[in-house]
């Protein structure tokens, strides 16, 4: 017995060697940790269970035969994170760099498998070479089974990326389904044809790391969400992620003890919005305030800035924000901050996650690149979004709403379920100097008449008290009571049951 229970140690010991100590010295030179060291900063200690630890490869072709690894280049298992049940696989680069075989794929499978079967989230640490070249067809049939299970499994459960190292070719699909994309600086890139291949076909001359590095897919793609300049702290990261998250689309709301008075006063939020409308202001600050601690949780901080998305807790529950930021492109939203905003609702939606909306929008930006751009689709992308989600649905109107705009940022008839504003709110077609040169044009040239005019308009229009007179508004509240208000409006929609027609899927205009 003593022997066959040695065997068993010399195997698990050999299996953790991965591609051997040459290779895991070769990792850290490079600043990255092993793909068994990623899973321990991860996952809570000691609760790891390993599945397929022992799987090798079944190719016999150019020499691999004489060539195999315990568990062949991906460790798959399920551990708890902040005691919550997650599944993941981390992709081994000490192993044949961490390349995706037919039996690699099918390791990944099952754990994916298990995670839509068990209603719990699924974590992919990618760092792989891509498809093993050694066996053809069946190693892009394996990415196929896994692009699969992240269709199947969108929606269901959370599913969340972290490229720690190369992710090129057909293996960027896999992620870019995912929920939610971190990557590493300096260590990390994603593209789907490399630097080489660019400069055969098209001439242009491009490192990797322009390309498709971590600050690329931040700042101009949108295709990650964060970066981090090392591994440990988008480890981290994805921790105080989940936090925030549901196991799955059945799951309850995500609730936690927290400390912050629920009717907690903010004083300063008075003084917030400037007395000259046509000066900014951080919406970020509206935002930490509100939040139970002062907790928020920004997704995307870097890409389309116009607009904020993130979560924070209120009374305890997790909430997700949407609010324009007046402080860049003065709030206006584009092509950009549409798909941000409209991606990001349909994952709170999917996931039952309410939404707080915090307005202060002047229209869509105009301008050819925008029309040219495709702002029609996509600015109809998050009306969409936000008419479609069923989720309680809270607004706060700081100051501006205008045009389209008011509409779409979650509005009372796109079926928002209390919609609040500030005493400076703003709710019109378009601003006093816009409206009164298309509705007085004869009065163009009587510089006094326009400005009383503009006047009228304002006293009429700009000011909350129309739209509440008419019920789009429910209340017209103080800026130091928002937290309060929103506490306990959004514990008030917690039995909230609202179905959307039957349909096998709706066509949303992508």
């Amino acid at each position: 017995m003593n022997k066959i229970l040695d065997e068993l140690e010399n195997r698990r010991r050999e299996a953790k060697q991965g591609g051997g100590q040459a290779r895991i010295d070769a990792q850290h030179k490079k600043g990255k940790l092993t793909a068994r060291e990623r899973v321990e900063v991860l996952v809570d200690p000691g609760s790891f269970e390993e599945f397929d630890m022992f799987v090798s490869h079944r190719c016999n072709d150019f020499g691999l035969d004489k060539d195999s690894y315990p568990g062949d280049g991906v460790i798959t298992g399920w551990a708890t994170i902040n005691g919550q049940i997650i599944y993941l696989f981390s992709q081994d680069f000490t192993v044949f760099g961490g390349s995706l075989s037919e039996t690699n794929a099918q390791k990944i499978c099952k754990v994916m498998d298990m995670a839509v079967q068990n209603g719990a989230p699924i974590i992919g640490l990618n760092d792989s070479g891509g498809a093993r070249i050694q066996e053809g067809v069946a190693s892009l049939g394996g990415y196929a089974e896994v692009f699969k299970r992240n269709i199947l499994a969108s929606g269901v459960v959370p599913q969340i990326s972290v490229i720690m190292g190369p992710c090129a070719g057909g293996a960027v699909y896999s992620p870019a389904m995912t929920d939610f994309i971190f990557m590493v600086r300096g260590s990390s890139y994603m593209f789907v044809t490399g630097p080489d291949v660019v400069k055969t076909v098209t001439n242009e001359s491009v490192t990797a790391e322009d390309l498709g590095g971590a600050v690329t897919h931040t700042t101009k793609s949108s295709v990650a969400d964060m970066a981090f300049d090392n591994d440990i702290l988008a480890l981290r990261e994805v921790r105080r992620l989940l936090e925030y998250l549901p196991a799955s689309n059945r799951a309850g709301t995500i609730s936690k003890k927290v400390y912050d008075d629920p009717e907690r006063i903010e004083v300063s939020l008075d003084n917030l919005i400037p007395t000259d409308a046509g000066v900014a202001y951080d919406i970020k600050e509206l935002i930490i305030k509100l939040a139970d601690e002062n907790d928020f949780l920004e997704i995307q901080p870097d890409f389309a800035r116009n607009i904020i998305i993130g979560f924070i807790r209120l009374g305890g529950s997790s909430i997700g924000v949407v609010a324009n930021q007046p402080k860049i492109l003065a709030g206006c939203l584009d092509v950009d901050s549409s798909r941000k905003a409209a991606r990001f609702v349909r994952f709170c939606d999917a996931f039952n996650i309410p939404i707080l909306t915090l307005v202060d929008v002047p229209g869509f930006l105009p301008g050819t690149h925008q029309e040219y751009g495709g702002i029609i689709k996509h600015g109809a992308k998050l009306l969409f979004a936000y008419g479609e989600a069923t989720v309680p649905k809270v607004t706060v109107i700081t100051r501006k709403a205008y045009g389209g705009a008011y509409d779409v940022m979650s509005s009372k008839h796109l079926r928002g379920d209390i919609n609040y504003a500030w005493p400076t709110a703003e709710i019109a077609v378009m601003g006093a100097k816009g409206a009164v040169e298309i509705i007085y044009k004869s009065d163009l040239s009587d510089k006094k008449k326009i400005e009383g005019h503009a006047k009228q308009y304002e006293e009429r229009f700009s000011n909350p008290f129309i739209a509440a007179e008419k019920g789009y508004i429910d209340e017209v509240i103080m800026p130091r009571s928002t937290r309060k208000r929103l506490v306990r409006a959004f514990k008030s929609l917690e039995g909230k049951k609202q179905v959307n027609p039957w349909k096998k899927h709706d066509n949303i205009p992508l």
